[in-house]
C-alpha cells in the first residue's frame, strides 16, 4: 500500500472552461475573459494581443498582465505579438478532440502496459484517451477483474465472459465519458486493486503527478490510493510538463510507461526518486493477445 497523502494538500486553482460567446465592448470578470481566451485557442492557434484586449473589453496593460498568469500555468504560450496555443490547452478539452493525438505513440504505450496485466489481476483503469487503448490487448485475459470509471472502457469489455468488469457509479461526465463526483469517489474506497493504471496531464520531478480537472485528479488518486502498484501511462509530451492542480507525489507511482520518444536521461533522473520510466520492450502479437518482455528501463 502506499502511504497516506490527503489529495486535499496538493489542490490548487481550477479554471472551469465552457463555451462562451461575447461580443467585444462588453465589460467582463476576470474569470470570463480567462474563458473567452481560452475557447478562441480551442478552435485557432493564436490571436494577437490587441485583439484579445478588443474581445474583452479591457486596457492592453491588463491583458498583458492577465497573459503572463496564465502562462505560468502552462495554458497558453505568448509570442512577440500574442499569444498561442500550448499542449496544455489541447488537454483542456473533449474526450472525441483527444483520441486520435498522438495514436501511433498510446498503442505503444499501451501494448507495454498490457505486458504487466496477468490472469487473476484486479486493476483500476483510470478514463482518458490512452487507457481506453489498454482494453484492445487485455480482452483476452483470463480472471481479469476490471474496476473503471470510464464508459468507453465498460462498452468495449462488457461482452466478455472471461472478465468481471466493475463500473464506479456516479455522475456522468457527457464530454469525457467518465463518472465522477462524491458517490463515484466513495465507491472507489469500497474497492482494492493489486494494480491501478492512471493518466494524468503532467508529470514532473519537481511538481509530481499533475491535471488539468480537479475532478478528474481527485478521482485517479483514489485509484492510486486503493492499489498495491501505480502505472501512469502518458506520451512523452506529458513527461516533465505540469499543469495548475498538483494531486500526488512522485513516491505514489510505481511505473511511468511512455513513448520513445522520451528524452532517455530522464528514465536514469526517475529513478533516483524510485520511479522506473518504461519507453520501450519486445512486443510480440499470439493469437490476439499482446505480450511484453524484456522491458528496458
Amino acid at each position: 500500500m502506499h502511504s497516506n497523502v490527503h489529495f486535499d494538500q496538493y489542490r490548487s486553482f481550477y479554471v472551469n472552461i465552457k463555451t462562451t460567446t461575447m461580443g467585444e465592448g462588453k465589460n467582463i470578470s476576470p474569470m470570463m475573459r480567462t474563458e473567452v481566451i481560452l475557447e478562441h485557442l480551442k478552435n485557432y492557434d493564436s490571436i494577437s494581443t490587441q485583439k484579445i484586449a478588443r474581445k474583452v473589453n479591457v486596457p492592453g496593460i491588463t491583458i498583458c498582465r492577465e497573459l503572463s498568469k496564465l502562462e505560468e500555468k502552462g495554458l497558453l504560450i505568448r509570442t512577440r505579438n500574442g499569444i498561442m496555443k500550448s499542449s496544455t490547452t489541447e488537454n483542456l478539452f473533449t474526450y472525441d478532440d483527444k483520441i486520435n493525438q498522438h495514436r501511433e505513440e498510446k498503442d505503444h504505450i499501451c501494448q507495454i502496459a498490457a505486458g504487466f496485466i496477468v490472469p487473476g489481476d484486479v486493476i483500476f483503469i483510470d478514463c482518458g484517451s490512452t487507457l481506453s487503448l489498454l482494453v484492445s490487448y487485455i480482452r483476452k485475459i483470463e480472471s481479469l477483474t476490471v474496476i473503471t470509471n470510464s464508459l468507453p472502457i465498460a462498452s468495449e469489455l462488457i461482452n466478455y465472459n472471461n472478465i468481471k468488469l466493475i463500473l464506479i457509479g456516479g455522475e456522468v461526465d457527457n464530454e469525457r465519458k467518465a463518472i465522477y463526483g462524491y458517490s463515484a469517489m466513495n465507491n472507489i474506497t469500497q474497492y482494492h486493486a493489486n494494480k491501478a493504471f492512471i493518466g494524468a496531464d503532467g508529470i514532473s520531478l519537481s511538481y509530481g503527478v499533475t491535471s488539468h480537472s480537479e475532478q478528474s485528479a481527485s478521482l485517479t488518486f483514489k485509484m492510486m490510493e486503493n492499489s498495491d502498484e501505480v502505472f501512469l501511462l502518458c506520451d512523452s509530451s506529458k513527461i516533465e510538463k505540469s499543469s495548475f492542480i498538483k494531486f500526488a507525489p512522485l513516491s505514489m507511482i510505481d511505473y511511468v510507461i511512455t513513448d520513445q520518444k522520451v528524452d532517455h536521461m530522464l528514465i536514469f533522473k526517475y529513478g533516483e526518486y524510485d520511479v522506473n520510466l518504461i519507453c520501450k520492450g519486445k512486443i510480440t502479437d499470439i493469437s490476439d493477445e499482446t505480450h511484453i518482455h524484456d522491458n528496458i528501463y
